[in-house]
């Protein structure tokens, strides 16, 4: 499913004007983005999981096709980690939404 699937389901389940349920989505993923590489803040969304930032530390590495050794800087990025309850949906198992 792409982002223009998603738009297009939004518009048809709600009946909301595509330009604006467009803008929503992009003010949306926006939002994440800015919290997670400005704030370096996570983001959680109850019932559908969790934005966070991880880290890695800098590591050696080897470039076999011209067998040299290179340095993988430290960096930063985005991970995601779904909530119980969507996992347990997924499995197709009982759903308790009093959890989270």
């Amino acid at each position: 499913m792409t982002k223009a699937n998603i738009i297009e389901e939004i518009v048809n389940s709600t009946g909301i004007a595509k330009k604006d349920v467009s803008a929503t989505v992009e003010a949306f993923m926006d939002v994440i983005k800015k919290s997670l590489h400005e704030n370096r803040e996570n983001v959680y969304l109850r019932g559908f999981g969790s934005f966070v930032v991880k880290h890695r530390a800098e590591k050696t590495a080897r470039n076999i096709s011209k067998n040299t050794t290179i340095v993988i800087a430290a960096h930063d990025f985005p991970s995601f980690k779904p909530a119980k309850s969507f996992v347990s949906l997924m499995k197709g198992e009982e759903v308790d939404d009093t959890e989270e």
